[in-house]
């Protein structure tokens, strides 16, 4: 039975670091794993996933959310707002003239809402009806979405609003779709989506992807210009913002152009408490190779200067952070391979009280040399430990197969609510 909602929840999000109210997560299904070795870049994969090792890793990080705030799975959403005729119609319309379907928009119509929300996730077969798909060398119509679990990616909420993600890859174009979907029809959500697709103006490289943009303050923004997000995208974020009474301000960090394991910020640079951050340091405090940029909205008049680097634009903004490198100090070689396994995208449940992969171990040193208890996930889940006891830690999943999907624990959220900080 799917869960709902008991309570409407005003999505609200002001920081990286608030203590968690509510998260969007999705478990991995049949789709992780439904590809080939000759399909699997196209499902910008590396490798194929094993499903059943994915399942055992991904309840271990379910579960210790759960300990620690609502959480609400996207297909059950979806069912939800799948019972609304209208709503359905209008998604499988996007849907199916996006992916150049629209033949089978009436057979998807009278699917019950569970199993439309099913195949809209783990993908619709091709019919062998005619001689074009007889011939056609792929399975499905409407492919899996393999990247879903990365439900970071597809949205974002910033303040009280909802970010649609215009996605850099057609193949996870459906995911912002129904996230759209979601936040703009559920009837528990209250917000307010902005979407670069459904501008008048609409710039075809306009791309943006949530795991690229971080909440330090509520009128802070730190922004990867990476392969993911272009300097499009993140102009169709500052003129949303121009909008805001407030001063705000928006740090763009340069990431670099090549290497899958940087195609967002998050994968260099996380927040884990008030006054700490963890960073991949080659790519966060090289000023010669990769650009900070700092762009300040002030009634509608927008001022762009050149910074340092990130720590520095925050520090002149009043916001002063400890970095804690990944991979620990010294050691480059260390330091990229544990990158390279997503050793620095650390999510916050509350400020120092931190998930994250058990796979790096030198990061996981570095921070308990900062003085953060290091915890296993399944010592927790099974009582022999009780997290409540630490005021900093890190509770740490097992991750050989999920570090292998190219994301981190960041990666897999999507928070709607956090609680203000109080300064």
């Amino acid at each position: 039975m799917a869960k709902t909602i008991e309570q409407k929840i005003d999505v609200c999000v002001d920081s990286e670091i608030g203590e968690l109210e509510a998260v969007i997560i999705h478990t991995p299904g049949p789709e992780v794993e439904n590809m080939t070795p000759q399909t699997a870049e196209r499902a910008l994969y590396s490798d194929i996933l094993n499903l059943s090792a994915v399942s055992k890793e991904y309840s271990q990080f379910k579960s210790i959310l759960n300990m620690h705030a609502q959480t609400f799975e996207i297909r059950d959403l979806l069912t939800d707002i799948m019972r609304d005729d209208l709503v359905k119609e209008n998604l499988l319309g996007k849907i199916c003239t996006n992916e150049n379907v629209y033949q089978r928009k009436k057979e998807l119509m009278d699917l019950p809402p569970d199993q439309l929300a099913k195949l809209l996730i783990e993908g619709v077969e091709l019919k062998r009806i005619n001689l074009t798909n007889f011939l056609s060398n792929e399975r499905y119509m409407l492919s899996p979405l393999h990247n879903f679990f990365f439900t970071r990616d597809a949205s974002v909420t910033v303040n009280n609003n909802v970010f649609i993600s215009c996605m850099a890859n057609k193949v996870r174009e459906r995911e912002a779709l129904i996230m759209e979907a979601i936040f703009n029809h559920h009837y528990s959500l209250k917000s307010k989506t902005h979407s670069p697709v459904n501008e008048i103006n609409f710039d075809t490289n306009s791309t943006i992807e949530g795991g690229d943009i971080l909440i330090a303050r509520e009128d802070i923004l730190i922004v990867g210009n990476s392969m993911r997000t272009s300097t499009q995208g993140i102009d169709f974020l500052l003129e949303k913002l121009k909008d805001k009474k407030k001063k705000q301000h928006i740090i763009v960090q340069e990431m670099p152009s090549s290497s899958e394991s940087f195609i967002h910020l998050d994968m260099a640079f996380t927040f884990l408490s008030e006054k700490e951050v963890m960073i991949y340091e080659p790519v966060i405090l090289n000023p010669n190779q990769f650009k900070t940029i700092h762009i300040m909205i002030d009634n509608g008049k927008v001022v762009i200067r050149e910074k340092r680097d990130i720590l520095e634009a925050l520090k002149a903004l009043k916001f002063d952070v400890k970095p804690i490198n990944c991979g620990g100090n010294g050691d480059p070689w260390i330091q990229e391979r544990e990158q390279w396994h997503s050793g620095a995208n650390f999510f916050a449940m509350a400020p120092g009280k931190l998930i994250s992969y058990a796979r790096n171990t030198y990061t996981l040193d570095e921070m308990n040399n900062n003085g953060y208890e290091i915890i296993r996930a399944q010592d927790i889940i099974k009582k022999k430990r009780d997290y409540k006891e630490y005021g900093k830690y890190v509770i740490t999943i097992e991750s050989s197969e999920l570090a292998r999907g190219g994301g981190g624990c960041r990666c897999m959220t999507m928070p709607l609510k956090r609680k203000s900080i109080v300064n």
